[in-house]
């Protein structure tokens, strides 16, 4: 089993071991149906076993696709991960938060320091776009919070236009556009993308005409 208990544990002082080589899947249906495996996921986050961290952030992750809301008791835990060292803790905590965030937008406003910092991760290519989906659910929740996360956003687009996460990127960007944005970042959005929406081709031009659209018909 990816998950064990102690036998005949006490309610008070019951043991959870994981094996970091489990099925994540696994352990995350675990954690869905015992609160208390989920509990020590979130714990094991402030290990110092590094292999430890990378794997119940990931079990989160997936719990996270199915069962957000039984994850927002854990957001300060979950934000306070994304400063640790491992690019794959961070990258899968930024995922989780992106489920997580319609339900608790103000517990999840003291993750956008450690958004940034792996949006510059100059060396996880997904530690960056798990980040720019993040501020994109962030961001698109309503001006305020739009008009925060723009500046990085914007920085992003220029930044990583010609990366292999590029493209999904522009997914999450699209998402953003098509919430609630303010009034200037939408036209900013929409002249930052103007460029690839007239000259670009293929993909790139489809996502980039759409990020225009939607932020024309607000």
């Amino acid at each position: 089993m990816a998950a064990t208990k102690s036998t005949k544990p006490k309610p008070a002082d019951k043991h959870i071991i994981f094996d970091s080589n489990a099925d994540r899947t696994t352990v995350a249906e675990q954690a869905i149906n015992d609160p208390q495996i989920l509990a020590v996921l979130a714990e094991n986050l402030s290990t110092d076993v590094r292999r430890m961290r990378q794997f119940s952030a990931a079990a989160i992750s997936v719990v996270s696709e199915s069962k957000p809301e039984i994850l927002v008791e854990y957001i300060p835990q979950i934000v306070d991960a994304l400063h640790r060292p491992e690019a794959q803790t961070r990258w899968e905590c930024l995922e989780t938060l992106s489920h997580v965030v319609l339900l608790a937008p103000d517990a999840c406003d003291e993750a956008l320091t450690g958004s940034e910092g792996s949006l510059y991760d100059d060396e996880s290519g997904s530690a960056r776009l798990a980040a720019v989906r993040f501020l994109s659910a962030y961001g698109g929740i309503d001006a305020k919070r739009s008009q925060k996360v723009w500046p990085l956003l914007d920085e992003a687009i220029q930044c990583y236009h010609g990366d292999p996460e590029f493209q999904d990127m522009l997914i999450a960007v699209i998402s953003f556009a098509g919430g609630k944005p303010a009034k200037a970042v939408r036209e900013s959005l929409a002249a930052r993308m103007d460029f690839d929406a007239r000259n670009g081709k293929g993909v790139l031009k489809r996502r980039a005409e759409m990020i225009v659209e939607l932020c024309s018909k607000k």
